[in-house]
């Protein structure tokens, strides 16, 4: 068929490996296709996440309409041999049309409506649907009576209108592979890219060079046979590796900056979740409270409802912290070596404590809980360094003393 035969030796091989051999990519790209699939019916109003949709959806099709056991089912289903050509060569082509489409929308912007995006836009659009339209034209022109599920692309590179067929094709996506290419390289070498995208990009840019390398070995292996020539074997055995190969990558470079930055963010989350633990277990002492399981709580929720639990609990505990001791707990902290972020961090973790097992003072004036609500995560890192809460605990008695002596 159009794409090729797995051929890398002897017939056996071929024989045993290649019906399963497209299944392959189309799994990997079914399986991204339903990773992604919640992401993007959770934020339909995204048309970039739609349109990655689309594109992961071409792409399925594809591999499976490419595979040979479709192929002859669809032959024998519309009973007209070699139907699935004009069909596959369709997918692909549209497949080629709507990456260029979604790497020029990617990159300008949706809300870009310039002239020169609005009119490559709409030669992308026609380009695509004059050669699908041509493609079927041909095609019905063509006499193509035996079918072949492997090697089509070569069997009738001499046929008339099937031969124009193939070449339509084959230049057509090559045409838009490298239009693809060049957009996606020069997009890299722009400053001030985010990492999730540049390594979508440069994923693009090895599944699109991997794109080429099979029409630059599809191209010769037609035209030797209008030579009298025979190099089937790099139609039947090299292009499709390289098209399994392109089809993955391409894959995941359009997948990998918004699956990457949605993993970093729910990372993010959970970290922060995680670094509240401790300052949210000392407030839990204070009322024997605490928040709530929800089974179907988002990591976000879950966040909010921690932070906001703290703060809750924290309010009314600051009416009993010793805003004097505060201070020297601060400076003892600075005179340890710790910058003063985290002095402030250690001097209210010690205040804290202390206000919790009831140490504090009560009536004296009220401290300033502006940076302590505020900085509640670096409040509770302090926490999980109790050496380093026992050290400033004994140096502002030191400190004191010798302010004290002095």
């Amino acid at each position: 068929m159009g794409l090729g035969q797995l051929a890398w030796s002897p017939a056996g091989f071929v024989n045993e490996f290649y019906p399963s051999f497209w299944w392959i990519p189309a799994g990997v790209l079914i399986a991204a296709l339903a990773i992604k699939l919640p992401t993007i019916v959770r934020l339909w109003s995204d048309p970039l996440l739609r349109a990655v949709g689309g594109v992961l959806l071409v792409a399925c099709a594809v591999f499976v309409f490419v595979a040979p056991s479709t192929i002859a089912r669809v032959n024998r289903i519309t009973g007209v041999p070699n139907i699935s050509a004009p069909w596959v060569y369709s997918l692909l082509t549209a497949f080629c049309g709507s990456c260029l489409l979604l790497i020029i929308a990617w990159r300008n912007g949706l809300a870009d409506r310039s002239a020169a995006t609005v009119r490559a836009v709409r030669w992308v659009v026609a380009g695509s649907l004059g050669v699908i339209a041509a493609l079927w034209v041909l095609f019905a022109l063509a006499d193509a009576p035996v079918e072949r599920l492997r090697d089509l692309d070569t069997y009738y590179a001499n046929t008339p209108y099937m031969r124009e067929m193939i070449v339509l094709y084959l230049v057509a996506q090559a045409v838009a592979t490298v239009v693809t290419s060049a957009l996606i390289w020069n997009w890299m070498r722009t400053d001030g890219l985010d990492a999730w995208l540049r390594w979508g990009l440069k994923f693009l840019g090895i599944g699109y060079a991997a794109q080429l390398s099979f029409y630059a070995v599809k191209l010769p292996a037609v035209v030797a046979r209008w030579t009298g020539h025979d190099l089937d074997w790099l139609s039947t055995g090299v292009a499709p590796p390289l098209a399994c190969l392109s089809a993955i990558m391409i894959a995941v470079g359009f997948i990998l900056p918004h699956a990457g930055q949605y993993l970093h963010d729910r990372w993010r989350i959970r970290l922060a979740h995680r670094r509240l633990r401790p300052l949210y277990l000392l407030m839990r002492s204070v009322n024997g409270g605490g928040v709530s399981f929800v089974l179907r709580a988002t990591p976000e929720l879950r966040l909010i409802r921690r932070e906001t639990f703290i703060r809750d609990a924290l309010l009314p505990l600051a009416r009993h912290v010793d805003e004097g001791r505060r201070q020297g707990l601060y400076e003892a902290a600075v005179s340890l070596g710790h910058e003063p972020g985290r002095a402030m961090a250690l001097a209210w973790a010690v205040a804290v404590q202390d206000a919790v097992a009831g140490g504090g003072l009560e009536g004296g004036p009220e401290p300033d809980t502006t940076g302590l609500l505020r900085e509640i995560g670096a409040v509770s890192d302090a926490l999980r360094r109790p050496e380093e809460l026992a050290a400033v605990r004994a140096g502002v008695g030191a400190f004191r003393g010798a302010a004290t002596g002095s």
